[in-house]
């Protein structure tokens, strides 16, 4: 069998009594664009933080391409890239010297960050930006420098937390046409979203609620699975949001 991109077995995460990610157990293939979903407070950030290594299990198991997260989690953060609900850009840096420090980061050695470099500002059109203080980017712009940051050491996995929000609808729209790309690269992505739009465009989804998985498959399927035969992907998300609220 392939090695999966992220195998997880009862992984749950407690915070005192609070019970955030309650025994997930998932499979996420190499290459997939995978979604999860669910209201907030449902586990999804915990879920991601857990994975990424900057945060313990309290109880199961994750392995992210073949690495255990609690064993080896410097290693999995080598092998991954992380793009934050907040995105984590310096604003008193241009867009050249964010790339830069982030390639620091990471350990790219001059030669390899000069090719690298290279590639990245290419594959995002950020050529005409090198020199623009990432403070007095569009959002839209500052989303695409966010990106090419996760993306400058060529990460197996890429981890977005809500990567679209608070960016126009076109900006949206280019950034899902960058994860294809990235997928069809043999990128696997793992993102998480609350515009419906952009989860049917994932090929296989997580919809999870209060810190249980509850449905899983592709869009249509977790549709069925929430809302009933004949139901919108919308209409589950609804039905789960109403449900978390009582």
């Amino acid at each position: 069998m392939i090695q999966a991109a992220v195998e997880t077995r009862d992984l749950t995460r407690r915070f005192g009594a609070l019970t955030a990610v309650d025994a997930l157990t998932l499979r996420i293939e190499t290459g997939e664009v995978f979604g999860l979903l669910g209201p907030n407070g449902s586990g999804k950030t915990t879920t991601i933080r857990m994975l990424c290594g900057l945060l313990e299990p309290s109880a199961g198991s994750a392995l992210v391409t073949g690495l255990d997260v609690t064993v080896a989690p410097e290693q999995v953060k080598q092998r991954i890239g992380y793009m934050a609900q907040k995105v984590g850009v310096y604003e008193d840096l241009t867009v050249a010297e964010n790339l830069d420090f982030y390639a620091g980061i990471y350990g790219l050695r001059r030669g390899a960050t000069r090719a690298r470099l290279a590639d990245v500002v290419a594959f995002l059109a950020l050529g005409d930006r090198l020199g623009q203080l990432a403070g007095h980017l569009s959002g839209g712009w500052r989303q695409r420098l966010a990106l090419a940051c996760a993306l400058i050491h060529q990460p197996a996995l890429l981890f977005l937390d809500e990567p679209t929000a608070g960016v126009d609808p076109a900006a949206r729209r280019r950034f899902w046409r960058t994860i294809h790309d990235l997928a069809r690269a043999g990128t696997t992505v793992l993102v998480t979203t609350h515009y419906m739009d952009e989860a049917e465009q994932c090929k296989r989804l997580a919809m999870m609620s209060r810190g249980h998985l509850i449905a899983l498959g592709t869009p249509a399927e977790v549709a069925a699975q929430v809302g009933g035969r004949g139901g919108t992907l919308e209409d589950a998300f609804v039905i789960l949001q109403e449900r978390d609220e009582r």
